[in-house]
């Protein structure tokens, strides 16, 4: 929280030297060489270029007349203008005096929350979630948290494939083959497996294709038998995507499908006709981006030459429904890369449809999930991997490394370990990278306890807490100052007070991958503060003091894990 001090004090002063600046991108971030000091910002160097000024004058102007002094040692100019701030011990201090307090956890929560909507997940009715589900659910999951922690309202919606093509042939395979003790076993898959076979048939007879278009016109017109079949297939997908998200702990606010907004389609296209943003083209119509230097060659159509809407229409009708519904600043939709074309037609002809709508709509895209060979994650047959599977292998792996490291721990105990670690194991490993590139599934790696993964972090919470639960009915004493005089002790808080500005970081760049370094590194500056650093062996003060400071870091790296999405246990 001390960086945001040092950024609206540095801002207010450049402000009162330069009344015209745009002072938001004068930031103060963590000085990337500890041996510059401890905060560093290079926003100076900018606005001197700007307004035809040398930057170390400006620098030095800024520095005569920023009153920092209760939080930083004197402040240093470097290079053509960067501005170097040291904190004080003091300052340090106060800080983990009000955390131990309970006053904060070196972050501050928005005092101008803002409305955001995340779009993830979004699984396809009567087909079963597989692994390319994954990273939207966690990655979505996880920026809710992030935003709901530092204060923000949000508004998940699990936008789930529910109308369409596929379920003429649906509805032909239940009608003629459908075996209800399959269904009963395993509904998702018993689906799969009719559609699957009426999609073939369609391919080799004409009779069949026509016949699936018959039933999908029947239950688009309201046919009371389809639709009865139609919400039976819904329910029973959403029973099983259901389980999938309690294992996961995932939930939404809102599971809004696709057939929520079939009645608004119509009235889209009629307004972007009649807007003259629409065009009739070969009996479809067509938007097209002639003064758009990237979507020229790529036109939108928003209804087909049948008459039929799309994933556009939809997307464009979804997009108004949240609009007058929640009121955002910002909308986000988190799916893989390929629908990055989508995406940007989506937002530049809603742009158009809605001038002024006032909203950051954000497409946050992730690469995929690749086998050992470099290709996307399957069987060994080829056949796509269904998540319910996934997570089983998981469980058992963790289940069977607890087993061989602690086998005389209860077998619930175990079970409940095993879920804890497989699950958070393959949550970790999908967040802790640059979202944007493909990741190697290898379970050796993502469940090592070395490194950085979540068994190295689960682990090192363990540590922690097995330190209190050796001092038995002992109470917690809140110190009223921290000397902070071995080296270690100061590089632990001073990495805890950073907390607040990589929460920061995660939601403006929806990057959760910096939180997972940050917890990583924390672990590893906790574990050297607790080698050199004898806590229930020291005495006094110094023992009340490191006391303090292992409960802080047990209380953000857990904040930090539960942001992730990941459960804590007390023993590994």
């Amino acid at each position: 929280m001390i960086h945001l001090v040092l950024q609206e004090k540095l801002q207010q002063t450049v402000l009162a030297l330069m009344p015209d600046a745009d002072v938001s991108s004068v930031l103060v971030r963590p000085c990337p060489e500890p041996k510059f000091g401890d905060y560093q910002s290079n926003a100076l160097m900018g606005l001197a270029k700007r307004n035809q000024l040398n930057p170390r004058e400006l620098a030095a102007q800024v520095v005569d007349q920023l009153d920092v002094d209760d939080y930083c040692e004197p402040i240093k100019i470097a290079g053509p203008g960067f501005l170097n701030f040291r904190l004080k011990t003091e300052a340090l201090s106060d800080a983990l005096v009000g955390a131990a307090k309970g006053e904060h956890l070196f972050y501050r929560t928005a005092t101008d929350p803002r409305t955001i909507v995340i779009d993830y997940s979004s699984p396809n009715v009567a087909k079963p979630m597989h692994v390319g589900h994954i990273r939207s659910t966690i990655l979505g999951s996880t920026l809710a948290k992030a935003f709901r922690l530092l204060g923000h309202s949000v508004v998940t919606d699990n936008h789930i494939g529910d109308w369409g093509t596929q379920f003429g042939k649906l509805l032909v395979g239940w009608k003629e083959y459908l075996d209800r003790d399959a269904l009963g076993r395993d509904a998702l898959a018993e689906m799969e497996r009719l559609y699957k076979l009426i999609n073939s048939a369609c391919e080799l007879d004409e009779i069949v294709l026509i016949r699936a278009r018959s039933e999908l016109v029947k239950l688009q017109s309201g046919d009371i038998e389809n639709l009865a079949i139609w919400n039976e297939m819904i329910e029973l997908s959403r029973h099983q995507f259901d389980e999938i998200y309690g294992r996961l702990g995932v939930d939404f606010d809102e599971t809004l499908g696709e057939s929520f907004y079939n009645d608004r389609l119509k009235g889209v296209v009629d307004e972007l006709v009649t807007q003259g943003i629409a065009e009739e083209s070969d009996g479809a119509q067509v938007v097209f981006f002639n003064h758009h230097k990237s979507l020229k060659k790529h036109p939108a159509i928003v209804q087909k030459s049948d008459g039929a809407a799309n994933y556009t229409t939809t997307d464009l009708a979804t997009l108004e429904h949240r609009k007058k519904s929640w009121q955002p600043s910002e909308v986000i939709y988190v799916t893989d890369g390929r629908q990055q074309l989508h995406f940007q037609q989506l937002f530049e002809l809603y742009n158009r449809w809605k001038p002024g709508h006032g909203m950051k709509l954000n497409h946050v895209w992730f690469g995929a999930i690749l086998g050992e060979d470099g290709k996307p994650f399957k069987t060994r047959s080829g056949e796509i991997i269904r998540l319910s599977g996934l997570l089983n292998e998981a469980e058992q792996r963790a289940f069977d490394a607890v087993s061989e490291k602690n086998p005389n721990l209860p077998e619930e105990e175990r079970r409940h370990i095993a879920c804890v670690v497989g699950i958070g194991a393959i949550k970790y490993a999908d967040l802790s990278g640059n979202r944007q590139s493909d990741y190697v599934f290898n379970w050796d790696t993502m469940l090592a306890l070395v490194g950085n993964t979540a068994p190295y972090l689960l682990y090192a919470f363990t540590r922690i807490r097995s330190i209190f639960r050796k001092l038995g009915d002992e109470s917690l004493t809140r110190p009223e100052s921290f000397a902070l005089a071995q080296a270690e002790e100061l590089t632990l808080a001073k990495h805890l007070l950073r907390f607040g500005l990589v929460l920061e970081l995660v939601i403006d760049e929806c990057r959760p991958n910096y939180l997972c370094n940050y917890l990583y590194e924390l672990a590893g500056h906790f574990a050297s503060f607790y080698e050199n650093c004898p806590v229930l062996q020291a005495e006094g003060d110094i023992r009340m003091q490191r006391l303090a400071l292992c409960d802080l870091a047990g209380k953000v790296l857990n904040t930090g894990l539960e942001t992730l999405g990941l459960e804590t246990t007390e023993r590994m």
